[in-house]
């Protein structure tokens, strides 16, 4: 174990220490130890790891702390690896000098506007566990190629830049698992213009990850999310997992907690094949936003009190809704949000088990939240083959369902009431527009049916 003390690293808080960081790191025998103090580096300490071998950083159970004065990352852990994870594909020096680098129990706080915590490139099996970053620009910053990374029980709070970063990188299974990641401004987890796959996002607590902590001037309006997902220029999301988190924020008025952005191509297939379980998503200006994405499946969760959507689906295929519980959360009660889901231009989708309740007043009841502007609690706008089954919609307004421009469309064993004093649903379906081959069976509801001429009933089925 090389002790940075032993090489002239001071660790008083006011001392420079990165030429002796430097010195020791040279000089390791693999476990580069920073005892209990504070140490200032100015530069980024890059362990480029075909040079200096397996290499494990280890901060004495969180009591040491970096203060990275400089720009960039206080870390940068650099390898050679440019293959896929199979083991066949690994040349022998990867495996001797370079496997699973582990930088643990230390924290990194940010001293310049441009400081970052950590960077990887080109690396196998990088592990961080244990580590805190606070007051950086960006907390874990990855790019252009990586494999097999693993981030568990770290705390990555309040940054003025993205929590955890993954930025036009190759990178596939990776695991983000047991952390708090939390007020960082531009994002929470974001991936941008990567290719992506084998991805588990699960037990963590992702939370009010936009400007409001910042305090940014004129930014709050800078789109961000808690988990942010953008292949919208380049780039392939796939075979991704988002279970048994905490997802949730203040209100940014361009802000997600999830927010997918795929391409809009003929396939729709760069952001897909994604399951979301489990998880607790509320309290943004769009709780859960895809574009242009294919093949997600959404259920078990509770999402609640988005301040336009709960759900918005835009351009998608293949989306599968289910089992989850929409609602508001009635113990606010004068500050209830409404709840409400939209889908636009999407085909193939699939809404089943559903549970969603608005809030009783029909409306915003939040002092100084923008009025929402909707038709109904479910919107159907120029969609196909979308199938409505076994879903419980509650205080629906202005109506529970309104449909627009809507072809081969079912909907089948659905429950349409208003159970308020004064009812305010105006009608459990209000379907305008064009549409031929739909159908209404099995369906109860204590308000009316109103379906335009346009919809030709001469080609559609009506039995509720």
């Amino acid at each position: 174990m090389s002790n940075v003390r032993d090489f002239g690293a001071m660790g008083d808080g006011q001392h420079d220490d990165t030429a002796a960081i430097r010195h020791a790191l040279e000089m390791h025998d693999g476990v580069l130890h920073f005892p209990r103090g504070e140490y200032v580096v100015s530069q980024t300490i890059v362990i480029a790891l075909k040079d200096v071998g397996r290499t494990t950083i280890h901060g004495t159970g969180g009591t040491a702390k970096i203060l990275m004065t400089g720009p960039g990352p206080a870390f940068e852990f650099r390898g050679t690896h440019t293959t896929s994870a199979d083991p066949g594909s690994f040349r022998p020096d990867e495996w001797e000098r370079e496997r699973m680098p582990t930088l643990r129990d230390i924290e990194i706080e940010g001293r310049h506007p441009e400081a970052d915590g950590v960077r990887i490139i080109g690396v196998m099996q990088p592990t961080l566990t244990g580590v805190l970053i606070r007051k950086v620009r960006h907390g874990v910053h990855i790019t252009e190629r990586a494999r097999n990374v693993l981030i568990s029980h770290c705390h990555i709070f309040h940054n003025t830049g993205i929590g955890v970063y993954l930025d036009r990188v190759n990178l596939h299974q990776t695991i983000i698992t047991g952390s708090h990641i939390s007020y960082n401004r531009l994002g929470g987890i974001r991936i941008e213009n990567s290719e992506i796959r084998n991805l588990q996002i699960t037990g963590n607590d992702i939370e009010y990850n936009n400007n409001r902590a910042i305090k940014v001037p004129d930014a709050d309006d800078v789109p961000t999310a808690e988990i942010y997902i953008d292949c919208g220029e380049t780039g392939t999301v796939r075979e991704g997992t988002i279970c048994s988190n905490t997802i949730q924020a203040t209100y940014s008025p361009n802000g997600a907690n999830l927010r997918i952005i795929g391409q809009s191509t003929a396939e729709r297939q760069k952001a897909g094949m994604w399951t979301i379980s489990g998880n607790l998503i509320g309290s943004q200006a769009t709780n859960i936003h895809f574009t242009s994405a294919r093949g997600i499946t959404l259920e078990g969760n509770y999402i609640y009190s988005g301040h336009h959507r709960n759900l918005l689906l835009e351009q998608c295929k293949s989306i599968l809704v289910g089992t989850n519980c929409f609602g508001h959360n009635p113990d606010y009660k004068e500050k209830e949000l409404c709840t409400g889901i939209r889908l636009v231009d999407c085909t193939d989708c699939t809404l089943t088990g559903l549970q969603i309740q608005d809030a009783q007043a029909g409306e915003h009841t939040v002092a100084g939240v923008v009025p929402i502007q909707r038709d109904g609690l479910i919107e159907c706008v120029n969609c196909q083959r979308l199938t409505v089954t076994g879903i419980q919609v509650l205080e629906g307004s202005p109506y529970a369902m309104k449909l627009e421009n809507c072809s081969d469309t079912l909907i089948t064993g659905c429950s349409f009431l208003d159970t308020r004093a004064t009812p305010l649903t105006k009608a459990a379906i209000h379907w305008t527009g064009s549409g031929t081959g739909n159908a209404i069976a099995h369906c109860r509801s204590n308000r009316p049916f109103v379906i335009e001429a346009k919809v030709k009933l001469g080609e559609n089925f009506l039995d509720a």
